[in-house]
């Protein structure tokens, strides 16, 4: 949706927590799913593996527009570095398993890569977001359960923060929303590189009845 002074927003995300975090803070974005093969971007650095899917995910979507004035294409990613690997969604629910066997009791760090591009001028401005975790010391039984609900294999790191997972993370270091998948104060920093304001973008009001 435009906003009144002319910006647009699009989430080049599949993600409904990223969507709703936005939503929550005021911004209707529009959606559109980049549909780019993650697999193809290899790299040992978590925030440079997080930060190069975003910009993919952002350029990709960005490439199919026409050049309309104000409009932002938001590309997010978020990888989990524990133990000296990267990890993001597990393949299938024995891999969370043995991840959350691993994890419980410990810490991982949460990077998450944001990019922003202008459609139009093709500007860009991207950043790394990270969050230290700190995990519960789960017992076998409540591993087998959370991962048993399904919600450890559609997030990076197998574990949410902000559903079925928020209790089995004892602390952060960091932003919340990092650990959901999209820092805001971070976004703020990207938008003030092309002279918006986070205001600018907020939802456009209704005319009065």
């Amino acid at each position: 949706m435009q906003t009144d002074d002319g910006h647009r927003l699009i989430l080049a995300s599949a993600s409904p927590a990223r969507l709703a975090l936005l939503r929550a803070a005021g911004f209707d974005p529009s959606v559109q799913v980049s549909g780019v093969d993650e697999s193809v971007v290899d790299s040992t650095d978590p925030a440079e593996l997080c930060l190069a899917l975003a910009r993919m995910k952002a350029r990709a979507v960005a490439s199919t527009l026409p050049p309309e004035p104000g409009v932002l294409v938001l590309g997010c990613d978020s990888v989990l570095a524990f133990d000296g690997q990267i990890l993001g969604k597990p393949a299938n629910p024995a891999e969370a398993v043995r991840r959350w066997v691993a994890m419980r009791g410990k810490s991982g760090v949460l990077h998450t890569g944001h990019h922003l591009t202008e459609v139009t001028s093709g500007k860009q401005a991207e950043e790394v977001g990270t969050t230290v975790v700190h995990f519960a010391d789960l017992s076998d039984a409540e591993v087998e359960a959370y991962v048993a609900t399904g919600e450890p294999l559609h997030v990076a790191g197998a574990f949410t923060i902000d559903g079925l997972g928020g209790a089995f993370v004892e602390r952060i270091e960091g932003d919340h929303g990092n650990v959901v998948g999209l820092s805001l104060p971070l976004f703020r920093r990207l938008l003030s590189a092309f002279g918006v304001t986070v205001p600018q973008l907020w939802k456009k009001s209704e005319p009065a009845a």
